[in-house]
């Protein structure tokens, strides 16, 4: 591009890129094109709603604009009547829930792009990962998170992670179900004892070392209160996707600032999610619109040491969530912290400003300039580096799927609130929400912990049987024999029959009620969380020194 160019703006720009993102149905507005420092009113830089379940990627650099842009999308689909789901690092999103009160810098953008523009609230349900910070506790069983998404979390090799599939697979065979940390981790001191040994051997074996190590992650695990994440009742995919009574989509935000230093933990739940989505919603094929759009912040922290297996497995429920309705779009720093076969699937991009600072910024520049489709209105190397806060460049998928021309675009800004509200007013709507009381209290129905305990002869409480008796137990008739034979475990009988499987080895069915015992405070004690660590540590400790002697 010439100088005398640079100075004059192509007369046909605003036009041409107007023409382009001109859409039939309704869109998501971002903003409006700009070329060589003039803003064009009239191009309108958008994404039709409809092309929303093709995924996408909104990338820069720490304070570009990233989380702003969020928002603005999350408020428009959601008065499109789509659901939304956000995972909320820093408790900025929650400004989501009150009108904005335009700034002076706001009110120098709206003028300049044209914009008509009403401050307007959104419909926000306020989540928290087991209920650590403001928000409805959210929570998933550990049968149902799986082998494979744990082994992640816990940074599990090869061999450890076929392990514990092999522990989730036998807790499945003997109908032991799996709900929360404290299950896995007698389940695995039980079958490092003689009998539980015996046991795995006749499909596959476990060695005691392997054992030892899991043992040792999940201890780790647990220190870092991650045992308030696991567990019952779950959150059923119908909670997540839901109107507001005035027709608008509500706004899932779940509340991370509180574990925000547990980045692997929240980032795996996530996925969790995700792959809930895809496992429970029915095909859909191509519709008006999405029936909800997933919002992955700091996704590199997804991918960060993953191996091939995992990375393929989040690239296939990408590819295929599309055909249920879901929307994905990663939010991260770098475009190439998602892997290219996951990156091949994001047909929507706002990259915001990139930092060529060290060796590694300039690799990653390069990489997502050649990621877009080619210009003759800019240098994409030099002017993703030039971009101010709230600029990007855009490019989308147009109605017929093809991508758009890239434009330098000057965000628009957000109706609701920029910044974050008072913790104690996000914890005042969480408890006011019809959720609560469906997700508020754990529920501590029998487990493998339980039926371990009772096989071994420990008893739950003290030592001594209980007043009341045993529960009623039976067989399960329903699971296969493990191969080789081997013992039977009895579970107690449940009001509805078994329970129903779900793939993964989870459990799913109406939840039994929270155990009580008449005030008993020593049984109260023990059926508590700390009560349930103290059993733990004594199993731990009985299975050791059998094992010494």
């Amino acid at each position: 591009m010439t100088e005398e160019d640079q100075t004059a703006p192509a007369p046909d720009f605003g036009t041409r890129i107007a023409a382009a993102y001109a859409s039939e149905g309704s869109t998501v507005d971002i903003g409006r094109a700009v070329l060589d420092g003039t803003t064009f009113p009239g191009a309108v830089v958008q994404v039709p709603t409809a092309m929303c379940n093709r995924h996408g990627l909104i990338a820069g650099a720490t304070g570009t604009g990233k989380t702003v842009t969020l928002q603005l999308l999350a408020e428009q689909l959601s008065a499109q009547g789509v659901a939304v789901f956000t995972a909320d690092i820093k408790g900025d999103l929650t400004g989501l829930v009150k009108p904005a009160t335009p700034g002076e810098k706001v009110q120098e953008r709206i003028d300049e792009l044209g914009l008509t523009y009403t401050p307007t609230g959104t419909p926000v349900q306020f989540w928290s990962l087991g209920g650590q910070g403001p928000g409805v506790p959210i929570r998933s069983a550990i049968s149902s998170f799986g082998p494979q998404l744990l082994s992640k979390v816990l940074g599990a090799n090869e061999t450890q992670s076929s392990s514990l599939a092999l522990v989730f697979y036998y807790a499945d065979q003997k109908g032991l179900p799996l709900l929360d940390l404290v299950d896995l981790v007698d389940l695995l001191t039980h079958l490092t004892g003689d009998e539980g040994k015996a046991e795995l051997k006749t499909i596959g074996g476990l060695s005691s070392a392997t054992a030892g190590v899991l043992l040792r992650k999940l201890v780790e695990l647990t220190q870092q209160d991650a045992e308030a994440f696991f567990g019952e009742p779950e959150v059923t995919i119908d909670s997540l996707i839901r109107l507001a009574p005035d027709g608008r989509g509500v706004i899932n935000c779940l509340e991370l600032a509180a574990v925000q230093d547990r980045p692997k933990l929240f980032s795996t739940f996530l996925m969790w999610l995700l792959a809930e989505l895809f496992e429970t919603l029915p095909e859909a094929g191509d519709l008006d619109k999405p029936k909800l759009v997933f919002f992955f912040d700091e996704a590199h922290l997804l991918f960060a040491d993953a191996p091939k297996e995992f990375v393929e497995q989040v690239a296939q429920t990408v590819r295929l969530i599309r055909s249920k309705g879901v929307g994905v779009f990663f939010v991260t720093q770098l475009p190439d912290d998602v892997p290219d076969v996951v990156l091949a699937q994001l047909g929507n991009r706002v990259q915001h400003a990139l930092r060529a600072y060290t060796p590694r910024d300039a690799k990653a520049l390069k990489a997502a300039v050649s990621t877009y489709p080619k210009t003759e209105d800019y240098d994409l190397e030099e002017v993703l580096t030039q971009l101010g806060i709230g600029e990007a460049i855009v490019t989308t998928l147009s109605d017929d799927g093809a991508p758009t021309p890239v434009a330098w675009t000057k965000v628009r800004p957000p109706q609701s609130q920029i910044g974050a509200v008072d913790p104690a007013e996000v914890k005042a709507l969480a408890e006011a929400s019809e959720l609560w009381a469906t997700y508020a209290t754990e529920i501590d129905r029998p487990s493998a912990r339980e039926l371990l305990a009772r096989k071994i002869g420990i008893e739950e409480a003290s030592g001594e049987p209980s007043a009341a008796g045993p529960e009623p137990t039976v067989v399960r008739p329903d699971l296969p024999p493990p191969p080789g034979g081997g013992m039977e475990i009895e579970v107690p009988e449940e009001p509805h029959g078994p329970p129903a499987r779900r793939k993964g080895g989870s459990r799913s069915g109406p939840p039994a009620k929270k155990k009580t015992d008449d005030g008993n405070p020593i049984t109260d004690f023990l059926r508590s969380r700390e009560g349930r660590a103290t059993i733990n540590n004594v199993v731990r400790g009985v299975f050791d020194l059998a094992k010494k002697r």
